[in-house]
C-alpha cells in the first residue's frame, strides 16, 4: 500500500512538471548518470539520442529493445547510415550490444539491443554521486543540528 501510495505521489509530481497529456503517451526513465557523465563515456550527441531511442523503446528488464535503425533515424532527422555507423561505434565502446534476429526464409528482423556494458561502465559515476548525494545531506544535518532550535530574545528594558 505504501509503494502505492509513493508512487502515486511521484506520478503527480511528474504530472505537474509535464501535464497528464503528455505522461500518458508515454515516457522514459534515464540514470542522471548517464547525463551527468555522457562526456567521461565518449557519447556526443547523436550517440546519446540513439541511446534515448534504445531507452525509449526497453519496458522491462528481460524484453530488450528492438527498434529499428530507419525509425531512429527518422526521428531524429538522420540518416540511416549514421545511425548504424554509431551503433557500430557504441558497440567498440562496450557501451551497446547488437543481437541478430534472423529469421529461416525470410531474413534479417530489427536487431536487440543491450545496453549492459553502458550500464556496467555507469556503475563507478552512480557511485561517486551516491557517495556526494550523502555526504552533502550529513553536512546539511550537522548544520541543522549545530545551529540548535531557535531562541527567543525578550529585551526588558525599560529604557526604550
Amino acid at each position: 500500500m505504501a509503494k502505492e501510495k509513493a508512487k502515486t505521489v511521484e506520478l503527480g509530481a511528474l504530472e505537474a512538471k509535464w501535464t497528464p497529456t503528455l505522461l500518458e503517451a508515454g515516457w522514459t526513465v534515464l540514470p542522471a548518470a548517464l547525463i551527468e557523465h555522457q562526456k567521461a563515456l565518449g557519447i556526443d550527441a547523436i550517440d546519446m539520442n540513439i541511446i534515448l531511442h534504445l531507452a525509449n523503446r526497453w519496458w522491462t528488464a528481460d524484453n530488450r529493445p528492438m527498434p529499428s535503425k530507419n525509425s531512429i533515424a527518422e526521428a531524429m532527422g538522420i540518416d540511416p547510415s549514421t545511425v548504424r555507423k554509431r551503433i557500430q561505434r557504441l558497440e567498440k565502446a562496450n557501451l551497446v550490444r547488437r543481437e541478430e534476429r534472423r529469421v529461416r526464409g525470410r531474413g534479417s528482423k530489427t536487431n536487440i539491443y543491450h545496453l549492459d556494458g553502458l550500464i556496467n561502465e555507469l556503475q563507478p559515476f552512480a557511485a561517486e554521486m551516491v557517495k556526494k548525494k550523502k555526504e552533502r545531506m550529513a553536512e546539511k544535518e550537522a548544520r541543522y543540528r549545530q545551529k540548535g532550535k531557535p531562541k527567543l530574545v525578550v529585551n526588558n528594558d525599560e529604557d526604550e
